[in-house]
């Protein structure tokens, strides 16, 4: 067993050495590697990489930025706090592809227009971002991920020489609406996202900020000019379509947040109604309702203070999702009540009432399913202000 860990570990220090010392033949073809989303919400935005293809050497690699072990110690705490590292992976283009056929997910090759000198760079680069002291990096999924490190590499390496272009792009979009024009809003990875994330994904984005998502790096790239001899040239040389399948999406539940919330909606407004003619009050319903709002206000509270989500912060879902309500939800259920938890529901009323002037001015868009139970927090909290006992 030993034998085999050392032969292993010879083995990999050998082709660590080995790729640092090739030198790429004039046939050598660096290529920017798009694909398309799956059916798994960490797939919904498609992929990028990087293809290092030599037929001469008989190389054909990929350097794969989006790699994470599941296994690494407190993977999931670390994940829920932001401080989770991804790493780059080089293995066969070949097992790459596999994959993404497998799934049947559609596969998009650009070569890039680059001189000998600058794919020697753009091998070394990698290569020397492979070492243990630089494989790993800090992720986030705006700003640096798998396709902002590929715009980071071209522009770091061809710098001047090469003009992004924002040809044909919606302008003007945030961060929050490019995203959701890639996962459909009635599902319920958007809207835990959107829930769980603060207005910082509301600022609106530079084109380049648009690279995020790896179809702008594609759209982007076909479209930008590398200046050779002082000529503008394509930045794409060559385009391929390596795997044709029609596009994944994501699907929509038949038990969909706007539906789950608009049933439950509707019971809880017809409760109301009945607790106003028979001059009532139904103790559990108010107890639901604010111990609901309460968890998922502290949750927004813990992303907000205690993470490093760059996102997560100035969330004002905080305004119906009002982490006091845990403690309120248990003194409700008393059989007298205060008269300043009268006081306080009229606050949590004005609360409600700046929703729809930040969601129209743009400060923050909310999750669209959360509208059926923001009309029924409000009759409620309207309820609660004039009758408690």
């Amino acid at each position: 067993m030993k034998k085999s860990y050392i032969l292993l570990l010879l083995l990999f220090v050998f082709t660590k050495s080995f790729y640092a010392q090739v030198n790429l033949s004039v046939y050598s073809e660096v290529s920017i590697i798009t694909a398309g989303p799956g059916t798994e919400l960490y797939e919904a935005f498609g992929h990028s990489a990087i293809r290092i293809k030599d037929p001469v050497l008989r190389l054909d690699l990929i350097y794969n930025y989006g790699m994470f072990d599941f296994n690494t110690p407190n993977f999931e705490l670390n994940f829920t706090k932001g401080n989770l590292l991804y790493r780059l992976g080089r293995y066969k283009f070949e097992d790459f592809l596999a994959g993404y056929k497998r799934d049947k997910r559609w596969v998009k090759q650009q070569v890039l227009n680059l001189n000998q000198e600058e794919k020697q760079t753009f091998f070394m680069y990698l290569e020397s971002n492979l070492l243990p002291e630089n494989a790993s990096y800090s992720y986030d999924p705006y700003f640096n991920n798998c396709a902002t490190k590929l715009r980071d590499i071209t522009t770091s390496i061809l710098g001047d020489k090469v003009s992004l272009s924002d040809k044909n792009l919606d302008e003007n979009l945030s961060f929050r609406q490019l995203m959701d024009k890639e996962i459909p809003w009635n599902t319920w990875g958007s809207f835990g996202i959107n829930l769980a994330l603060g207005s910082k994904l509301d600022q609106k984005a530079d084109f380049t900020q648009y690279m995020y998502l790896p179809d702008y790096v594609y759209s982007i790239f076909k479209n930008s000019t590398l200046f050779i001899q002082n000529q503008p040239e394509k930045l794409i040389k060559r385009e391929y379509v390596l795997l044709d399948f029609e596009e994944l999406k994501q699907e929509i539940s038949i038990f969909n947040p706007f539906l789950i919330f608009s049933i439950l909606s509707l019971i809880g407004l017809f409760l109301t109604y009945a607790d106003f003619k028979n001059k009532k009050r139904s103790r559990w319903l108010d107890f639901i309702l604010l111990f609901t709002t309460g968890i998922v206000g502290v949750l927004i509270v813990f992303l907000w203070f205690f993470t490093d989500h760059s996102t997560a912060p100035n969330n004002f879902n905080f305004l119906w999702a009002f982490a006091p309500n845990l403690i309120i939800a248990f003194l409700i259920l008393k059989q007298q009540q205060q008269k300043w938890l009268q006081y306080y529901f009229k606050f949590s009323l004005f609360l409600l009432m700046l929703i729809p002037v930040l969601w129209i001015v743009k400060v923050q868009l909310f999750p669209i399913a959360v509208i059926p139970l923001l009309i029924l927090l409000f009759v409620r909290y309207l309820f609660l202000s004039k009758r408690l006992n």
